[in-house]
């Protein structure tokens, strides 16, 4: 209860019980969700990183071909002889 002042003058003990129970429940609700965005955003996570790395790896095998071409194409040294 509250007076005129807005100041608490006694505590009902049986609802003490009950509103804490309430309040918890509302934030382990929120947990909850929060546990489950994670748990979202952690899997797709992973499927970006799975798809950066098949990337990584064509371009890795594109680099490579790219540089055997370039290794096959230069002409060999030749020697000079001088007089």
């Amino acid at each position: 209860m509250r007076d005129e002042h807005g100041q608490v003058i006694s505590v009902r003990y049986e609802a003490v019980n009950a509103m804490l129970l309430n309040e918890f429940l509302k934030e382990y609700g929120q947990v909850q969700r929060l546990e489950a965005t994670v748990a979202q955003q952690q899997e797709e996570c992973r499927a970006k990183i799975a798809q950066q790395q098949k990337q990584i790896e064509a371009l890795t095998a594109i680099v490579q071909k790219v540089s055997d071409q370039v290794v096959l194409s230069k002409p060999a040294p030749q020697l000079v002889a001088n007089p």
